[in-house]
């Protein structure tokens, strides 16, 4: 039996509704009330409780799939680079040439450049230790310092290449990579810049502190150099970024070339970042090994299952197939840039995923660009955009990157809806304003 919009609308709201419930009253794992509301929306679309529990285990399987060792290995690293005092060296040095006044902004503009080559989700990981050692230093809430570096991580991902979800847009629409890229960079600062000022502004009424479960800092150690300190940051995002830039077109490379894009692998790389970390401290003791290992597979662990049930969550909603009905339920010959914007929005917010929210509005959109009048170059292009904008909001419980800022900076559920999940709101609402502006000029 098909479902109606209004009513899909409704088993969305109500699963999000129960997740934000059993988490922040009744104080529900996440894991779990991800599970119930995986199976409450999964029955109510009504499949069989035998299909509910496919659809859970694909979904959940896949982000592990994508995301499973890179969590484990960037945790490790942050476990090493908090233990060797390499990220207070990092941050010493980053608030004495800023000061504590534009952390903030620091980690936002940070976050945008590390993400132009790389997932947002690495970056928060590969950076998350920075993060908690600049908030320690300067006092600012853990809050702030998040989400901040989480929307100028975010800011770029939606919306310009190398990134799978913008480029696969592109190549579905048909708009010029190089032009993407260049209007890509020019909407994402207003993006960051309003993620970033939304993240003081609603970081300051929020009260959190940053939670002890990390092993302390060497007590006997001096701290590395502050090369040495870096290394193990920058050269994974070195090399990711550099196999992100080769892949960006058809060309196969050979020798050399191929190496480079095997130590761009994240995987590969966040393991380069690990040997690195190593060699942050001078002499090791085997049990300081061994308990900084075993400490960063458990952490990774209560992780992991929390990040899959997301996925899983996202995977039903996918199955609700809300972006077909919404594309058949409005008149669309006056819409223009809204209508994939909004697409993308109702996508993105259903499964979680920018990047599936993106690639799914533009092959629905394509045989409608005529329709909506953007059938030219120029059209093509701000439709792109569009729909990077819609691919940024809402994004809360279903989208693993979600979970990964929250459990790599210790925020609880309702801090991250108040302020992360709403910030991307505005980010998205920027976006498509400075799209419209530039439907006017171009």
């Amino acid at each position: 039996m098909t479902k109606s919009l209004p009513y899909i609308l409704t088993l969305l709201i109500v699963g999000i509704a129960l997740i934000v419930l059993l988490t922040t009253k009744y104080k529900v794992p996440a894991f779990f009330a991800l599970f119930l509301a995986c199976l409450v929306v999964g029955l109510g679309i009504g499949l069989p409780l035998a299909g509910v529990i496919t659809v859970v285990k694909d979904g959940f399987g896949n982000i592990l799939k994508s995301l499973g060792l890179i969590i484990v290995l960037g945790t490790t690293l942050g476990l090493l680079l908090e233990y060797t005092g390499s990220t207070t060296i990092m941050a010493t040095y980053l608030l004495k040439k800023l000061g504590n006044r534009y952390a903030p902004l620091a980690m936002s503009i940070t976050g945008f450049v590390v993400g132009l080559p790389i997932f947002c989700d690495s970056g928060f990981i590969v950076l998350s230790g920075l993060n908690r050692s600049m908030a320690k230093r300067t006092g600012i809430s853990i809050t702030t310092m998040s989400v901040s570096l989480a929307t100028g991580l975010y800011a770029v991902h939606c919306l310009v290449p190398p990134h799978p979800g913008s480029s696969a847009a592109a190549a579905t629409i048909g708009v010029d990579f190089g032009k993407l890229i260049l209007m890509g960079i020019v909407v994402a600062i207003p993006a960051m810049v309003v993620g970033n000022l939304w993240a003081k502004y609603a970081g300051k009424k929020t009260a959190d502190a940053l939670s002890d479960d990390v092993i302390a800092i060497d007590p006997a150690g001096k701290g590395p150099s502050l090369i040495n300190a870096c290394l193990p940051v920058f050269i994974p995002i070195i090399l990711i970024g550099i196999k992100s830039f080769l892949t960006t077109g058809t060309a196969v490379y050979h020798g050399w070339a191929s190496w480079l894009l095997s130590l761009g692998d994240p995987v590969i790389a966040l393991l380069i970042g690990v040997l690195l970390a190593f060699n942050c401290k001078r002499s090791w003791k085997k049990n300081e090994i061994s308990k900084i290992l075993q400490e960063a597979t458990e952490k990774a662990g209560g992780i992991l299952v929390i990040i899959g049930m997301g996925g899983a969550f996202g995977a039903i909603l996918t199955a609700t197939k809300i972006g077909e009905h919404f594309s058949q339920s409005l008149a669309l010959g006056s819409m223009g840039i809204f209508f994939p914007f909004l697409l993308t929005s109702v996508l993105k917010t259903a499964q979680g995923s920018s990047t599936v929210a993106i690639i799914t509005a533009a092959s629905l959109v394509l045989p409608l660009l005529p329709v909506l009048g953007l059938n030219t170059e120029t059209g093509k292009l701000l439709c792109v955009l569009a729909m990077g904008g819609g691919s940024m909001m809402i994004s809360h419980a279903n989208d693993a990157y979600f979970w990964v800022i929250a459990k790599f900076s210790g925020l609880e559920m309702k801090t991250m809806l108040k302020v992360y999940s709403t910030g991307t709101i505005l980010m998205g609402l920027t976006t498509i304003t400075m799209v419209y502006i530039l439907s006017k000029l171009l």
